[in-house]
């Protein structure tokens, strides 16, 4: 059985590769790749069948990552989402560094800071933020456990997470929020 410490090293590996994975975060099981890795971020839509108007949510292990990657937060971003209580992400204008295709037509970028203990490691060490989109053909249902992966999906990443695949816990998507240039917050999926 392959230990935390082994699936962090195979992850990295492959994600410096471009390769993609499939991994458990702090709410579904999801496809990741390495977010700032244009070629990448097209496999991972191939996987899913997603068409490419449908961006997809980047996760980052530091909330002060927020201010690497979006151009004009509001001051007080830091001290908002530190404050969530539960997994959100959050939808921001103006993307930063970002590939094309990591970011909506309109510039914006949807990202959660994740509580995640092997999603937090895997990010820090990659030194990278990570794509988290959930592990299902687009339109399909999200799978909550590694159980409700689908083959199709299984098939096509590049590594499969030993870590938590017999965790039969279901945790909620994200909620979804959109952070307006006003510094307003608008709940999109509670």
């Amino acid at each position: 059985m392959v230990d935390f410490e082994q699936d962090i090293r195979n992850c990295i590996n492959i994600l410096e590769q471009g390769g993609t994975i499939l991994y458990p975060t702090d709410t579904v099981w999801g496809l990741g790749c390495d977010a700032l890795n244009e070629a990448a971020i097209e496999k991972i839509f191939s996987i899913k069948n997603r068409p490419k108007e449908k961006s997809l949510i980047i996760l980052l292990a530091e909330t002060k990552d927020i201010l690497r990657y979006v151009a004009s937060p509001p001051p007080d971003i830091i001290d908002i989402v530190e404050n969530f209580e539960r997994p959100t992400t959050v939808i921001y204008n103006h993307a930063l560094e970002f590939p094309d295709n990591a970011v909506h037509e309109n510039g914006s970028i949807a990202i959660r800071v994740t509580t995640d203990l092997f999603c937090k490691a895997l990010i820090k060490r990659l030194r990278k933020p990570l794509v988290s989109t959930s592990a299902n053909i687009s339109g399909a249902p999200t799978p909550s456990t590694f159980s409700r992966v689908a083959n199709v999906i299984k098939q096509q990443v590049d590594y499969i997470v030993a870590y938590r695949q017999t965790d039969e816990t279901i945790a909620a998507p994200s909620r979804l929020i959109k952070l307006t240039d006003d510094g307003d917050l608008e709940i999109l999926r509670p």
